[in-house]
C-alpha cells in the first residue's frame, strides 16, 4: 500500500508534509533480514517504482525461518529498517512482510456449488460459495495448526466445462473450482508479526515469500508458458510452480546453501568462513583438490533437485514446463548451479534476474541481485494494492483473530497484475 512518509532530518513544513508514493518490503530470512524501500517516480515519460534505500542485517534469533528468540529477530529488524530508513532519508512506519520457513506448503482442492439465480448467471456470491467449498475440503492433516495466507483459483469450470477467463457472468447450473491454499503455522505468523511490530513498524499485510518474490523473478512468459521458481536460502529451499498465469504449487523444504558450506568444511577439513568462499567460487589461499570439491557440492545439490524432481512428479509437471527452472535467493550463486539444474530436471535453467523499474536507471539497480528478490518483491505488492480490493495476503492482520483458522483471500487474474 503506497503511503505518504515524513522525511526525515526536514527543516521546514514543506518538507514535512511532502506526499511520496512509497512501499517497502521486509524480508526476515534465516540469514540475513533485508528492507527495500521504493519510491514511484516519472523516468522518461513513465511512472515507475524505484529503489531509495535497503538495509541488511544479520538474522538472529531464527532458524529455518522459525523465529525462536523474538526479541533478538527484533533487533536484527531495527538495524536493517535503521539502515534503510539512514539511506532513503525517510522514517519507515509501514511495511508489507514476507513469509517463509518450513512451515509454509500448499493444498489444493476442489468445490462446487449450483447456482441458484432464476436466469442461472454466475454472481461473484457463488464464486465466494465456491471457493468455500473448496477451503472445507481442505484435509484436516494438512490444515492442522496451520492459517491459510492464499487463496487462489487454480480453474473454474462451468457444468463440466473449463472457462477461458471469468467465470463471473456466465450462465450455468453448476460451478465448479479447482483452488491452491497456501498455509503456514500460525504460531509462525503470530511470531512474525509480533517481531516487527516490536521494532515499531505497522504490519499492513503478510504474504507468502515465494509468491513475492515471483514478482520481480518471473516474467508474462514465463509464467504462461509453465515455469517452476526454486528460491536457495540458507536453510531452506523454497518452490512456486506457474502454468498458465497461475500459481498451481507451492512447497518448502528444510535444505539450503548452508548445508554445502557445512559439508565443504567438514570434508575438506577448512574453517566455515573459507568454505563459504570456495562455494562462491572465490580465490582462497586454501589449497584442496578440486574433483573432491566437485564431489562434496554435487553430492548436496543432488539431493536438492531431487526433492524438486518428486514434487513435479507429484504435481505431473516433471519435464514438463517449457520456461523451465529460475534459480533464486542468495544460493543462487554456487558455481556451476544453472548448469547442474538443467541436467538434473530435464528443463532450461537460468538464474533470476530482478524485473524492477527502469533497467536504464542506474539509482533503481540498487542492491539488485536476487537475494533481494523477496524484499523487492513485496515493495510491488505495496504500489498494486493501493485502492484495489483483492489480497494476496492475510489481509488486515488485525483481524486474523476474528477470521478463525481460515479465511477466504482470494486473488484470481488480480495476480497478473503485478507479473513484469
Amino acid at each position: 500500500m503506497a503511503v505518504q512518509w515524513r522525511k526525515l532530518n526536514a527543516s521546514s513544513t514543506k518538507n514535512l508534509n511532502m506526499s511520496r508514493s512509497i512501499s517497502v518490503g521486509i524480508d526476515i530470512g534465516t540469514h540475513q533480514t533485508r528492507v527495500v524501500i521504493a519510491e514511484e517516480v516519472r523516468i522518461n515519460g513513465h511512472i515507475v517504482p524505484k529503489v531509495i534505500g535497503t538495509g541488511s542485517a544479520e538474522s538472529r534469533g531464527l532458524e529455518h525461518g522459525f523465529i525462536k528468540n523474538p526479541a533478538e529477530a527484533t533487533m536484527s529488524v531495527r538495524q536493517a529498517v535503521s539502515l534503510a530508513e539512514k539511506s532513503a532519508g525517510v522514517e519507515i512506519k509501514r511495511a508489507f512482510v514476507g513469509v517463509g520457513g518450513i512451515g509454509l506448503s500448499s493444498t489444493t482442492t476442489n468445490g462446487s456449488v449450483i447456482i441458484t439465480r432464476a436466469d442461472l448467471e454466475v454472481t461473484a456470491l457463488d464464486i465466494s460459495k465456491a471457493l468455500e467449498a473448496a477451503e472445507t475440503a481442505i484435509p484436516h492433516t494438512a490444515s492442522l495448526n496451520k492459517k491459510i495466507i492464499n487463496t487462489i483459483p487454480v480453474e473454474y469450470k462451468i457444468d463440466g466445462k473449463v472457462v477461458w477467463g471469468q467465470a463471473l457472468g456466465l450462465k450455468a447450473e453448476k460451478l465448479d473450482v479447482k483452488a491452491l491454499f497456501i498455509m503456514c503455522l500460525e504460531r509462525h505468523i503470530q511470531d512474525l508479526i509480533e517481531v516487527v511490530e516490536d521494532a515499531d513498524i505497522e504490519v499492513i499485510d503478510v504474504v507468502a515469500s515465494p509468491i513475492a518474490a515471483s514478482f520481480v523473478n518471473l516474467s508474462k512468459k514465463q509464467k504462461k508458458a509453465g515455469c517452476v521458481l526454486a528460491n536457495i536460502g540458507a536453510e531452506t529451499l523454497s518452490l512456486v510452480v506457474y502454468e498458465d498465469s497461475t500459481p498451481i504449487s507451492l512447497e518448502v523444504f528444510p535444505l539450503g546453501s548452508t548445508d554445502i558450506t557445512n559439508d565443504i568444511a567438514l570434508g575438506l577439513k577448512i574453517p566455515l568462513e573459507e568454505a563459504e568462499n570456495i562455494k562462491l567460487g572465490s580465490i582462497t589461499s586454501s589449497s584442496y583438490s578440486k574433483k573432491k570439491l566437485d564431489e562434496i557440492i554435487s553430492a548436496r545439490m543432488r539431493d536438492m533437485f531431487e526433492m524438486i524432481e518428486t514434487h513435479l512428479k507429484k504435481i505431473n509437471r516433471n519435464a514438463l514446463l517449457p520456461a523451465g527452472v529460475v534459480l533464486t535467493g542468495g544460493g543462487a550463486g554456487i558455481n556451476g548451479l544453472k548448469e547442474f539444474a538443467q541436467n538434473e530436471l530435464r528443463l532450461p535453467s537460468r538464474i533470476a534476474d530482478i524485473h524492477f523499474g527502469d533497467e536504464k536507471e542506474p539509482a533503481s539497480g540498487k542492491g539488485k541481485d536476487s537475494a533481494w528478490s523477496v524484499a523487492y518483491g513485496l515493495t510491488v505488492l505495496g504500489f498494486h494494492t493501493e485502492n484495489q480490493q483483492g489480497s494476496v495476503g492475510l489481509g488486515n492482520v488485525e483481524k486474523m483473530a476474528e477470521k478463525g483458522k481460515h479465511g477466504v483471500r482470494a486473488v484470481s487474474d488480480w495476480l497478473g497484475q503485478f507479473l513484469p
